[in-house]
């Protein structure tokens, strides 16, 4: 599902969507490709998604471009593991 950012926070406003706390465990396959980066993040998520509290394991792939000499985020993607 290809969720817009404005979506999302619009989930967070509504506590649809509640986070607690996380817990990074790992980041790995860091890449960095002239003005272009990417890395995957995987974190324990402590959050109450749609009524349902749990502890996700959650892997965020996250994707960079360098614009007027600033990283920023340009996509990321996210799954369980």
């Amino acid at each position: 599902y290809d969720q817009t950012k404005d979506e999302w926070f619009a989930q967070i406003r509504s506590e649809q969507m509640r986070y607690y706390s996380t817990k990074e465990e790992n980041i790995k396959d860091i890449k960095i490709e002239g003005n272009k980066a990417s890395f995957i993040g995987q974190s324990r998520v402590d959050a109450r998604i749609y009524g349902s509290r749990h502890t996700w394991r959650l892997q965020v792939k996250n994707f960079f471009e360098k614009r007027n000499g600033e990283w920023i985020i340009v996509r990321q993607e996210a799954s369980t593991y």
